[in-house]
């Protein structure tokens, strides 16, 4: 196995031209466990620790682009005000040690069913931005999964940062584990309203062969909340919508029997989540709003 060290952004760019099966490495956190598993052997280690941008982000008015290397650490203690759904979602990463070294990222790349930082980028709204020695496309997240730990990158990019849209509206995460710390997701589900544009949108992860949105369950979620003029009024979302919501959630998930859970089980618990963080995303924008919409 070789290393490649890349002192910059370009190098690294053309290391991965000239090398396109070269693994890039920063934090590690899923890399070095299938390589001392020996479930992956790669030729080239592509090292992206000296290139100080991938560990900084910019956070404007619309959105905040988060450099693929900035640790879930910083994005809990930073960044919880632009990215609520995100900063929840990082508290449930691995350990303190793994917090202080994976990233979104890293995250990205893995793109296992499972990863944590998935279903609150899904909801948010996020751009991948993938580079190349060819330039630079940015791909909407919910194209980025291609199935099971694969994705849309082409042999030549890597991730340079996530372009999230600035919260405009409450979000929430939950996840369900078969403990509480240190554990790789069950199910999970993120929620995020957007009263500008006065949508819902869902993510959902470790329920199918690649995270997802709730589809079907936003556009019934959407029309109800718009039809009962809920947006304006503030008023709580009836129980059989929160109900129906639930169910359109689980019916789309494609989930399978593992050791972790059955798929029964998987489309069960993320109806019960995407109730509960309906019901809480809800009650925080009505306490939120109910001031302005009064006066």
């Amino acid at each position: 196995m070789e290393f490649l060290r890349p002192g910059s952004w370009e190098e690294a760019l053309a290391a991965k031209a000239e090398h396109p099966t070269a693994v890039p490495i920063a934090g590690g956190t899923d890399v070095m466990v299938e390589i001392n598993f020996d479930h992956r052997r790669p030729e080239y280690l592509l090292d992206l620790n000296r290139i100080g941008d991938l560990y900084e982000w910019e956070a404007g008015d619309e959105e905040v682009r988060l450099g693929a290397a900035v640790p879930y650490t910083r994005i809990m203690e930073q960044l919880r005000g632009p990215l609520p759904g995100l900063a929840l979602a990082s508290h449930t990463v691995g350990s303190p040690q793994i917090r202080n070294r994976g990233s979104v990222g890293g995250n990205l790349g893995a793109a296992s069913p499972a990863g944590d930082a998935h279903p609150a980028l899904l909801a948010a709204g996020a751009r991948v931005e993938a580079e190349s020695v060819r330039g630079t496309r940015l791909i909407p997240v919910e194209e980025f999964f291609t199935g099971v730990k694969r994705n849309a990158l082409e042999p030549d990019e890597l991730i340079r940062a996530v372009r999230i849209d600035t919260a405009d509206g409450p979000q929430q995460f939950s996840k369900v584990g078969t403990r509480n710390a240190m554990v790789i997701a069950v199910c999970a589900f993120g929620l995020a309203l957007h009263p500008r544009t006065r949508t819902v949108r869902t993510g959902i992860g470790s329920a199918a062969p690649t995270p997802l949105r709730a589809r079907v369950a936003e556009d019934f979620l959407n029309a109800a909340l718009a039809e009962a003029g809920l947006w304006d009024s503030g008023r709580p979302v009836p129980p059989s919508v929160a109900r129906e919501f639930a169910e359109l959630a689980a019916g789309s998930c494609n989930p399978i029997d593992d050791v972790r859970g059955t798929a029964r089980y998987r489309r069960h618990a993320v109806g019960v989540m995407a109730r509960r963080t309906l019901g809480w995303a809800w009650d925080a924008y009505r306490d939120s709003g109910r001031n302005t919409r009064c006066a």
